[in-house]
């Protein structure tokens, strides 16, 4: 039962995380801007009520489960899913939806079995003989872009296709270019991966490592587990610093007002490099931890000397995880924004996967010749500093490749939103973005 109750509770997110972020982007208009700008805002207010939310887990929850009241934690924790579920129900009549455009899987496949079929057809030296059509209503057609033209022949118009009926023959322009816009996220979205290694150490070695230090502060045991309200605290105080501060003087630097601050891919830059930082201190605080530490007792360095790795890990998650959500909604097709937020969950689930390989391959080395390797049982024998130093040579390389491919990245350019009005169709907004 414990188990199935575990599939439960991944199925269930499996429902809710992807679509969650990119409901509430549909809410806010593009081609209104008030309310364009509202949504660059919601992402970082979303990811701030996530860890808000989490306070109550880690603050509340962690104290019924260290005093072993397993059973009120998890009432606890159904009360609050039932309410949770109440306040987005009594909102049902004021949200807008987005009538879905297919299965993006199915549209994706048929590019790539359209430009098959097609291998042997030489391209057109004139795109605008691409297959295109009329926009349909709220929707906004694609740019052609040169990257990746063995796909434009999905798009040819050849004889035995003339019917233009079957979409495995024959695909348009702006589908070919949903692909492509798929293709170039790829290498963006898998730079992200390593951060989500970074940042699963707050919830695994963080927490061993907090453990084995001193814990009784002024009376009070401190759940090592509980450290984690600090991450919070720092994303709460890092979003204010940057929508209110950082965000306005980067855009005054630059003296264009239209201009917002940071792009998205400069902020997920920014915290690779804070979680670089992260790795170093959380390795610097270990060093020190086993200098106070016996080989079987526990260690005299307060359990507080954590507070700055927790704290840059909250700041780097307020650029990357924020950055990321809002870059891949931004980038991805109008029919295709609920794969955009399922990329950002896939890159954290196997962060933790990459992870545990990771750790699994450094003591499998490090155990060699009966060595009790860098991450035993009892941490006061082994070094959990270098596989922090190694986790931070690691982000900073993966660093140097996120510039790489960032360089390379290509924004997607779309056409005109067309809404129709009285029989006529009517322009809303271009966007380049």
């Amino acid at each position: 039962m414990f188990y199935v109750s575990i599939y439960l509770v991944a199925l269930g997110n499996g429902g809710y995380q992807p679509n969650v972020a990119t409901f509430g982007a549909d809410q806010f208009d593009e081609g209104h801007p008030e309310e364009s700008h509202s949504k660059v805002s919601f992402f970082s207010y979303f990811y701030l009520a996530l860890n808000l939310g989490s306070l109550f887990s880690n603050t509340v929850l962690v104290y019924f489960e260290d005093k072993g009241m397993w059973s009120l934690g998890f009432w606890a924790s159904t009360v609050s899913a039932f309410l949770a579920l109440v306040l987005f129900l009594v909102g049902t009549p004021r949200y807008r939806h987005v009538a879905p455009q297919g299965n993006p899987l199915s549209r994706f496949c048929q590019v790539v079995v359209a430009a098959a079929r097609k291998w042997r057809v030489p391209l057109p030296s004139d795109v605008d003989e691409l297959h295109e059509v009329d926009g349909e209503n709220g929707t906004r057609k694609l740019l052609h872009t040169d990257g990746f033209r063995v796909l434009d022949k999905a798009a040819i118009v050849a004889p035995r296709n003339a019917a233009k009926g079957d979409t495995w023959q024959l695909c348009t322009v702006t589908q070919v270019e949903e692909v492509k816009c798929i293709l170039r996220l790829l290498p963006i979205w898998l730079c992200t991966i390593l951060y989500s290694v970074v940042f699963t150490q707050m919830a695994s070695l963080f927490v061993e490592q907090g453990a084995a230090m001193k814990t009784e502060v002024l009376g009070f045991h401190i759940p090592a587990a509980s450290m984690s309200s600090f991450d919070i605290l720092s994303v709460a105080a890092f979003i204010f610093i940057y929508r209110r501060l950082l965000d306005p003087l980067v855009a005054a630097l630059r003296k264009k007002p239209a201009v917002r601050g940071l792009t998205e891919l400069q902020r997920m830059g920014v915290g690779l490099i804070i979680a670089v930082a992260a790795m170093v201190a959380a390795g610097t605080v270990e060093h020190f931890r086993l200098e106070a530490a016996g080989e079987d007792s526990g260690s005299s360095l307060s359990i507080f000397w954590q507070v700055p790795q927790y704290t840059l890990i909250g700041a780097s998650e307020v650029f990357m995880y924020v950055g990321q959500l809002e870059f891949f909604n931004r980038q991805a097709p109008d029919g295709l924004k609920s794969f955009g937020s399922a990329l950002c969950m896939t890159s954290i689930s196997l962060g933790n996967y990459v992870s545990s390989l990771l750790v699994s391959v450094v003591m499998r080395i490090s155990t060699a010749n009966r060595m009790p390797g860098w991450i035993p049982g009892n941490l006061n024998r082994g070094h959990l500093d270098r596989f922090y130093f190694l986790l931070a040579a690691l982000t900073a390389a993966d660093f140097v490749v996120y510039l790489l491919c960032a360089k390379w990245y290509k924004y997607v350019e779309f056409e005109e939103r067309v809404v129709k009005s009285e029989g006529n169709q009517v322009p809303v907004d271009g966007l380049a973005v």
